[in-house]
């Protein structure tokens, strides 16, 4: 229980934190990001980033997971041959 907590004290904590020091640096910056002056380029441009970012998340996700059913499925096809053959039964 004590864990807990803590835990969610200190969650609370650094979300006040970044919650304020986020409004502060906006109004020192002038409203301005990391990346310089948001232009309808810049914002076109991130918006095709995060286009191309789902496809090929999904499909190196799907790969992955192909990969892994493939490998499952050859682990399960040799045990089946294995308690199929004589030798590996064991005993005398």
């Amino acid at each position: 229980m004590r864990r807990a907590r803590i835990i969610c004290a200190l969650v609370t904590f650094l979300g006040t934190f970044a919650a304020l020091t986020s409004t502060a640096a906006a109004r020192a910056f002038a409203g301005e990001g990391f990346y310089g002056e948001t232009t309808d380029k810049t914002i076109t441009i991130a918006m095709f980033i995060v286009i191309a970012f789902f496809p090929t998340i999904i499909v190196l996700f799907s790969v992955l997971q192909w990969r892994l059913d493939r490998r499952k499925h050859a682990r399960m096809a040799a045990a089946k041959r294995r308690a199929a053959n004589l030798d590996w039964r064991g005993g005398w």
